[in-house]
């Protein structure tokens, strides 16, 4: 388990997760966080851009996402884990 607030993945972690997420970034975007809503929320990023946008923003990143091997989940509702295990 990784808290992505305090230990902030590398850019090629964070592609490698979205890879098993089968998502893109902006699908793993906390939306409700103030600064979503106040400065990006009308905005057209890249992924790249949407990237680092997010690793410079940790609170950005949806969470929890649980991994098992080559599969994640963004385990809201917690239920989604089944998903995986």
């Amino acid at each position: 388990m990784i808290d992505y607030l305090k230990t902030i993945p590398s850019r090629e972690e964070f592609k490698r997760l979205l890879m098993r997420l089968n998502l893109k970034p902006i699908d793993v975007i906390r939306r409700n966080e103030k600064l979503y809503k106040e400065k990006l929320a009308d905005k057209n990023f890249t992924d790249e851009e949407w990237i680092t946008i997010m690793l410079e923003s940790p609170e950005l990143i949806e969470r929890p996402i649980v991994e098992k091997g080559y599969k994640a989940v963004v385990a809201r509702p917690a239920d989604l884990i089944l998903e995986i295990i």
